[in-house]
């Protein structure tokens, strides 16, 4: 009887590992770009290292506009974090790139559209750092069709024989639904809040959308995406990984967790500033102040539930084991062999 224990499931076939390694690879690359920007930031500014750090939590504590925004922040550690992961070769970091991946596609795109109108083209070229911003984009679509191309062909396999029904399998599946409805509510409410702005302040819907996907609305050369991309592009990533996540998709788990911890850390940016700005204080005067506190509480369990699950071992495949090692083991209980 051969007892040695089989691959481990939380690993990347080996057949893999050239994509997984490209990929890790890459968005090491890409976030040591953007960490670089950041640190450019720092020493142009007039505030101090102190005051960036203190700003990274509290929008009203840095002194001067930093290169990049809250946004670019984030996904600077979650490049870091995935790339880890893949390096170690670990199936869970698999959505996780590609939702890197997909962003990263989707600002290149934004940026090439930009370049379309004669007027920002100039601005690169008048701009001193207009040449290195440049560059920046175009590794951010080479990094991204490096990622889309070495990860879509590198799907999970899967096993021969489906898991009880009443086992672990039933497990993950009612984790992921749960993160699944999280998503989708926290979707709604961003898109509502959206609509009520667009409504209040007299914005015409027609350049708001134009302002997503075109790079040069802004009329300014700037790193950090645009609120419009921001806003649009969380609430269609929330729904398309809720609508995943409710279908009990394993392999959405990664893409969860970073987007989770994404939207939590700008979820606990706005608390900062709501106690800074003494909004609580306030916030119950009016019902609008009322449903934006809630909103804000709601994101805070939400996300952090999202985290908290996603992160646990009963979201993983069979905790681990693979069913002919579960199998394996009963046979030798029962002393059949």
């Amino acid at each position: 009887m051969d007892v040695r224990p089989g691959p481990d499931p939380r690993r990347a076939a080996p057949e893999h590992s050239g994509a997984y390694l490209a990929t890790g690879l890459c968005l090491t690359l890409y976030a040591a770009v953007l960490g670089a920007w950041t640190v450019f930031g720092i020493t142009q500014g007039d505030g101090s290292t102190w005051d960036f750090v203190e700003g990274l939590f509290n929008p009203g504590a840095s002194p001067t506009t930093q290169i990049l925004g809250p946004y670019e922040w984030a996904f600077t550690a979650a490049f870091l974090v995935i790339a880890v992961l893949m390096l170690a070769q670990r199936r869970v970091a698999r959505s996780a790139a590609l939702l890197s991946g997909f962003v990263l596609l989707a600002l290149s795109l934004r940026e090439g559209v930009g370049l379309l109108h004669a007027a920002y083209r100039h601005q690169y070229t008048n701009d001193p750092l207009g040449s290195w911003a440049l560059a920046t984009r175009g590794l951010g679509v080479v990094v991204a069709l490096v990622v889309l191309f070495s990860m879509f062909p590198a799907t999970e396999r899967r096993e021969d024989a489906p898991p009880p029904a009443a086992g672990p399998d039933a497990q993950w599946r009612r984790l992921s639904r749960i993160c699944g409805v999280l998503f989708v509510v926290m979707a709604l409410a961003e898109l509502g809040w959206a609509v009520r702005d667009m409504t209040a302040t007299g914005t015409d819907t027609g350049r708001y959308l134009r302002g997503v996907v075109d790079g040069s609305v802004l009329g300014a050369l700037d790193l950090a995406a645009s609120a419009e991309f921001t806003t649009v592009g969380s609430v269609l990533v929330l729904l398309i990984l809720g609508v995943l996540a409710l279908r009990g998709r394993r392999e959405v788990r990664g893409a969860l967790l970073v987007f989770a911890a994404l939207e939590l850390y700008m979820t606990v940016r706005t608390v900062v500033w709501l106690t800074v700005s003494d909004f609580f204080n306030r916030s119950f005067e009016t019902t609008e102040g009322a449903l934006s506190m809630a909103t804000t509480a709601y994101g805070l369990a939400a996300m952090t539930s999202v985290v908290v699950l996603a992160t646990g071992r009963g979201f993983g495949p069979y905790d681990g084991r693979r069913p002919e090692g579960i199998r394996a083991a009963a046979v030798g209980r029962e002393g059949w062999l």
